[in-house]
Order: C-alpha cells, then sequence, then structure tokens
C-alpha cells in the first residue's frame, strides 16, 4: 500500500512494479507517487484484471511546522480540486529543482547539461533526481555521498519545499472521495497528535513500515484503535536499495484493506 515509481522519484516503471508485485504474490498494490497520479493508469493497464491498482497519492505537506507525508487511498483520479492542489506541488517542485540546480552552480559545481536535459519535461523532480544527475556527472560517488554533500535536509544547495497545510491536504484527500493517511509517521505520531488530525478528517495511519519496530508497531495499533482510525502498511519501496524495503516487504491484510475500501464507499 506503499510504492513509488519512476513517475515520482522511484527507480522502477509502473510494469516493473506490477512485475515485482506478482512475483511478491500481492493480491492489491497502491500506487503512492510523490504529488501524482500519473503512474496509475500505465500500471493499470499492465496489470489488467490480475492484480487490483488501488489509486492512490502520497501529498507533500505540513503539520506543527514539519514536513508531513499524506496518503490518499481510493482517490478519484479526475477530481479537479485534487488534481489542481497536485499541479501545483508539482509545479513547485520543479521550480525548486531548477533553483538547486542554479545554487550548485554558484559554488562552483560544474554539471553535466546532457543530464540535465533528461530531466526536462519530469512531471514530479526532486532532490534524487538531482542526486542521479551529480552522480553522472562524476560530482558524487553516490546518491547517499550526493545527499550528504549538497542535499541533505541543511545542506548548502537546498530550496525549501513548498508543502500544503496538511488540513488542506485532507480535505482535498476526502473531497476525492478518498481515505487519509498518515505517512511512516515519526516520533511525534502521539495520542494526541492523531486525535487533532482525525478531528481533521484524517482516517488511517500507517503503523506497519519497515523502519518501525515491533514494539512500536503494537503501540500503534493499539492508540489507532482506540481512536477508531484505520490501518495502512506498506514497504515505501523507491527501487531495489535499500533491501529492507523491497516491495511487499510490508503489507496489509485483506480485512484491513477492504475497511479501508469500506470507508471510501461511505
Amino acid at each position: 500500500m506503499h510504492v513509488h515509481t519512476t513517475h515520482s522519484d522511484g527507480t522502477y516503471s509502473p510494469a516493473q512494479v506490477i512485475e515485482l508485485s506478482r512475483l511478491s504474490g500481492l493480491i492489491a498494490l497502491a500506487i503512492t507517487d510523490h504529488d501524482t497520479v500519473s503512474g496509475i493508469a500505465p500500471a493499470r493497464l499492465v496489470a489488467g484484471s490480475s492484480l487490483e491498482i488501488v489509486p492512490a497519492v502520497e501529498i507533500s505537506a505540513e503539520f506543527l511546522g514539519r514536513e508531513f507525508h499524506l496518503l490518499g487511498y481510493f482517490i478519484r483520479m479526475d477530481d479537479a480540486q485534487l488534481l489542481a492542489g497536485l499541479k501545483r506541488l508539482c509545479e513547485e517542485r520543479t521550480g525548486r529543482f531548477w533553483d538547486m540546480v542554479e545554487r550548485l552552480r554558484s559554488s562552483g559545481i560544474a554539471i553535466d547539461e546532457d543530464e540535465l536535459r533528461e530531466h526536462r519535461g519530469v512531471e514530479v523532480l526532486g532532490r534524487r533526481h538531482l542526486a542521479d544527475v551529480l552522480v553522472k556527472s562524476g560530482c558524487a560517488g553516490s546518491v547517499r555521498e550526493a545527499f550528504d554533500r549538497y542535499l541533505s535536509d541543511d545542506g548548502r544547495v537546498v530550496v525549501p519545499k513548498v508543502r500544503l497545510p496538511v488540513a488542506e491536504a485532507i480535505r482535498l484527500v476526502r473531497g476525492a472521495g478518498g481515505v487519509a493517511s498518515w505517512a511512516h509517521p515519526s516520533y511525534d505520531c502521539t495520542e494526541e497528535n492523531l486525535a487533532t488530525l482525525r478531528d481533521l478528517g484524517m482516517e488511517a495511519v500507517e503503523v506497519s513500515h519497515p523502519g518501525r519496530r515491533p514494539g512500536r508497531e503494537r503501540q500503534l495499533r493499539s492508540i489507532v484503535a482506540g481512536l477508531g482510525l484505520s490501518v495502512t502498511g506498506g514497504s515505501d519501496c523507491h527501487g531495489p536499495e535499500p533491501a529492507r524495503r523491497a516491495l511487499g516487504a510490508r503489507s496489509v491484510s485483506r480485512a484491513e484493506l477492504e475497511l479501508l475500501r469500506q470507508k471510501a464507499a461511505g
């Protein structure tokens, strides 16, 4: 219920994701690209009737002054307000990418123009794409090194990301008939914050994630159940690395999937 493709910052194409899902024995898959739904149609085309593709998205939002990722499941992909909000975020992402390119150049870092041309016209651009450019240009030995040297949250060339207020992001998901879930919640996932988000319309929490320890997952399941929220879970797969986030590494049960479906239908 949490997979990225080449339509955002993943390295697997939608077709590759479908093939890996079949090999993993999955019966359903949510394509949750960042701020775009463009990868869903090609995934469905390849999947046919053998694998359910849940229409979904991961929205860049902000809660309590910090970055917050909101998953939206079973959304209507033709909802005008949702598409307008996602388009605005994608346009801001593109501007941010090229601003960071200029900061790199101003710092004396030479980037291969041919590598940059490959990204012109890409709908969802981010730091991972720029890290790839730095590696291919010989400015960094690996994606990790590119982030460590230039692109970490406090890196010298990073431009702040535009994010939607979480209340607005939740409204967009709910307005499109979807179920809103907190993606990979961090240390500030307290009962108090969850209650606040529930009151804003959030209906689920991603309790199963490769970065979650079993004890913390059990604790979150208890809190979520007490607040009347649903459970989501997934690998957050972006590609073959890291192995612990391989496609299918985390999932939800059939019953949990059906409950999400019922909430969307209701």
